[in-house]
Order: C-alpha cells, then sequence, then structure tokens
C-alpha cells in the first residue's frame, strides 16, 4: 500500500538525478555554470581585465561578472554549454536578456556611486563571454561590447 501504483518497489521519486526539482541533472547545469564563469574571470585576468564583482546578486536579478579595464566598466554575462552542441551558447542572451542586464547594471551604478570615486568615470559596457566545456578541453569567446 505505500507504493504508487505502477511504480517497481524502490522508485517512489528517489530515482531523479534531483530530487524535489523535477528536472534531472539540474545540479549538473549549475556545476558548468560555476565552472564557465571560473574560466571566464580567469580569461579575462589573464588580457589584463580587473575583476571587480562575482555573481553580484540584487533583488532583480544577478551579473555573473563585473570587471573594469581601461575606461571601461564591463558587465560580463557568461553563457556556458556542455559537451557536443551546435548550438553557439552566446545566443542564449536575447533581447530580454539583454534589457534585464541594462537594469542590473543601472542598479549597481546607483548602488555604488560614489561622488569623485575613480570608478564612477568608467564607461559602461556589456560583454558575453561564451564557454563551451569540450572532451579536448574548454574553449571560451569573448564578444566584447556585445550590444
Amino acid at each position: 500500500m505505500g507504493r504508487a501504483a505502477g511504480r517497481p518497489p524502490g522508485l517512489n521519486g528517489a530515482h531523479r538525478a534531483n530530487k524535489g526539482t523535477g528536472r534531472p541533472g539540474k545540479a549538473g547545469a549549475r556545476a558548468a555554470g560555476e565552472r564557465g564563469e571560473a574560466l571566464a574571470a580567469r580569461y579575462l585576468e589573464k588580457k589584463g581585465y580587473r575583476i571587480v564583482a562575482r555573481n553580484f546578486r540584487c533583488p532583480y536579478g544577478e551579473i555573473d561578472l563585473i570587471a573594469s579595464q581601461g575606461e571601461y566598466l564591463v558587465f560580463v554575462e557568461v553563457k556556458t554549454r556542455r559537451g557536443r552542441t551546435a548550438f553557439d551558447p552566446a545566443l542564449a542572451v536575447n533581447a530580454r536578456k539583454m534589457d534585464k542586464l541594462r537594469a542590473l547594471a543601472a542598479y549597481y551604478l546607483a548602488a555604488h556611486y560614489v561622488a569623485g570615486h575613480p570608478q564612477d568615470e568608467l564607461q559602461p559596457r556589456f560583454d558575453v563571454i561564451a564557454v563551451m566545456l569540450a572532451a579536448a578541453g574548454p574553449r571560451v569567446r569573448h564578444i566584447e561590447n556585445a550590444f
């Protein structure tokens, strides 16, 4: 009487990869996203960027990376894909996501504005970094001034 009709014994929901989410592999996708963000940050640092913030959160969402380079304060969206896929991760940054990132950047700037601080003289810029986690090793593609 304890098990659902039609379900083999021992499979009362515990067989899912992420019990409770209903979406197997969600934890793997999150781990891949975190790895992609770490790779993107290292990539930017090697190119001379200074990472200002990682995973900046506010009531409206999250910005993956905020960095400075020269005269720019760069808001970076990182998109990561695993395995072999023909889908370019950068294509996931659609018009709706761009609008959201602009709003998040405005929130960040308003919250961190201090008159006379050197950061306030930086020009905002929006970049996208696409990371492909492939068996042959990760590939990072940086699209400066993406929108």
